[in-house]
């Protein structure tokens, strides 16, 4: 029996490009749902299920920023934002509040499927790590701790929530304590080697973790800076 096709949303106003887009991911054996109004793409996301959401920055109805924060709310599933804006402050924007990856316009094809496949596989991966754990897998660093089988964080007992790629490396982090990784190890750890990307995307998730679990992110007690080098877990 044919495996089951992975769902693609797409939410796009320009039909050309989600035209693009839909053409390369059904030759790539993906199922895919377009929607050209924002809010109504949201409304869509949130009542279906979806293997990975491809969400333009700029739509009607209501912008890709918000839909990013509102879906990453209430859904755990990878975003991958598509924009012709290309400014860092978007990117930062965009991943600050949730994204998991970013691709600018204009794209080639190979590599918009190649960061889909990728991120597809690693939420499965993920997931199957997490069916049936019996065993809690769980770091406690007083504050702090951070439950493997779970994922869940808690600061001071109260649950904070985290994207997939923030527990990810807050956890690569702490399980490594005092070991201090550059950018572009905790980038080829967490984001793959496989993808195209920006370093800047673990800086970013660096200060919402910080944000997150540190009481005054401005003198961080966990996720330490090491200038000129990278960043350490200490606790």
């Amino acid at each position: 029996m044919a495996a089951e096709k992975k769902r693609i949303l797409i939410i796009e106003d320009d039909p050309d490009i989600a035209a693009l887009e839909k053409d390369y991911l059904e030759i790539d054996n993906f199922e895919v749902v377009v929607e050209e109004n924002g809010r109504k793409g949201m409304e869509r996301a949130l009542k279906e299920q979806f293997a990975l959401i491809l969400l333009d920055l700029m739509l009607p109805g209501k912008d890709g920023m918000t839909i990013c924060r509102e879906i990453r709310e209430k859904v755990d599933i990878p975003i991958l934002m598509v924009s012709a804006r290309i400014e860092d402050i978007d990117k930062v924007r965009g991943l600050g509040l949730g994204a998991d990856d970013y691709i600018t316009k204009p794209f080639a094809p190979a590599e918009l499927t190649a960061r889909v496949k990728s991120h597809i596989a690693r939420y499965a991966r993920l997931t199957k790590k997490s069916d049936g754990a019996k065993t809690v897998d769980e770091l406690d660093f007083g504050d702090l701790r951070i439950n493997n089988s779970t994922h869940q964080i808690f600061v001071d007992d109260a649950e904070i929530t985290l994207t997939r790629k923030e527990f990810e490396l807050l956890y690569f982090l702490a399980a490594n304590r005092e070991i201090v990784f550059s950018k572009e190890q905790l980038y080829d750890k967490i984001w793959g080697q496989d993808m195209y990307g920006d370093m800047k995307t673990v800086a970013v998730h660096i200060k919402r973790l910080r944000e997150k679990i540190e009481k005054n992110p401005g003198e961080p007690v966990h996720l330490q800076t090491v200038w000129g080098t990278g960043y350490k877990f200490t606790g």
